[in-house]
């Protein structure tokens, strides 16, 4: 069958149109790519620079990367006369679905991005939060892998963290170390605070400034208490809390301190016959 050639000038320039648009879809491919991959680039070194955690740098980097390529992608099919409407909507119909099956997990995620940029706490602070108290091992998107002091291993949804409270007990380099020790009503007020000030100005790991504090805080049922106040770096905190207790009971044994406790007085009266 010969073509005539009017039929072979349309044959020719539906080539001519259709490769020219198979040409500008691959050019939009190749230079999309080459944009998106710029972008990553760009958007890793700034969050590097901003001190951004690692994890959060690589995850934000490869998300702008993929949004990017999923643009050029519907972009060069249209360029071929590929109809792109529904496409995007099966996408936002399907991004839809995913997001409300994985609600839960979307929170997570979003919490675990602020925990990571307004960082309230790090990798080795001791913290409570999410209702649980521990070393933080890790910071994930997720979740956080902490341990207890008795060494057992906490996981905490990360929604769970920054929907209450935290407390850092690390996030300044000195805490107040605060006791309570009582003496009996016979005892000398004078000399017990300057015995509990000897003990704490014998004590190398408790600091000068901000000065100590000890005074009467308390005229309790059975004892006068006292407040002992030292300022110590964070992490001398447990172990300056723990001497000081026997440091004061064996001080206290030695300058015939009393130490009292509860007792109960119980009077018998006999009754007389009626």
């Amino acid at each position: 069958m010969q073509l005539s050639n009017e039929q072979i000038d349309s044959i020719m320039g539906y080539i001519t149109d259709y490769g020219l648009r198979i040409v500008f879809a691959l050019v939009i491919l190749i230079v999309g790519k080459w944009i998106a991959g710029l972008v990553r680039k760009l958007c890793r070194r700034g969050m590097e620079r901003a001190k951004v955690d690692p994890v959060l740098v690589g995850f934000l980097s490869n998300i702008a990367f993929y949004l990017l390529i999923v643009a050029v992608v519907i972009t060069a099919i249209s360029q071929l006369g590929i109809q792109t409407t529904s496409f995007v909507a099966v996408l936002g119909a399907a991004g839809l679905a995913v997001g409300l099956a994985l609600q839960g997990s979307l929170s997570n995620f979003a919490s675990g991005v602020l925990i990571i940029i307004f960082r309230p706490f790090k990798v080795g602070d001791f913290v409570e939060a999410g209702g649980v108290m521990g070393m933080v091992d890790e910071i994930g998107i997720l979740v956080t892998h902490m341990h207890s002091p008795d060494n057992k291993g906490i996981i905490v949804p990360n929604s769970q963290i920054m929907g209450g409270q935290i407390t850092n007990f690390n996030a300044y380099e000195t805490r107040r170390c605060d006791m309570v020790f009582g003496i009996s009503y016979r005892d000398d007020i004078e000399k017990t605070k300057g015995i509990l000030m000897q003990l704490i100005e014998a004590d190398a790991r408790c600091l000068k400034d901000p000065a100590p504090q000890v005074a009467v805080s308390e005229l309790a049922d059975s004892s006068v208490n006292f407040v002992v106040r030292p300022w110590v770096k964070a992490s001398d905190y447990w172990g300056v809390f723990f001497d000081m207790q026997e440091a004061v009971k064996k001080r206290f044994d030695a300058e015939k301190v009393s130490i009292p406790f509860p007792q109960r007085d119980v009077h018998l009266f006999q009754a007389k016959n009626a």
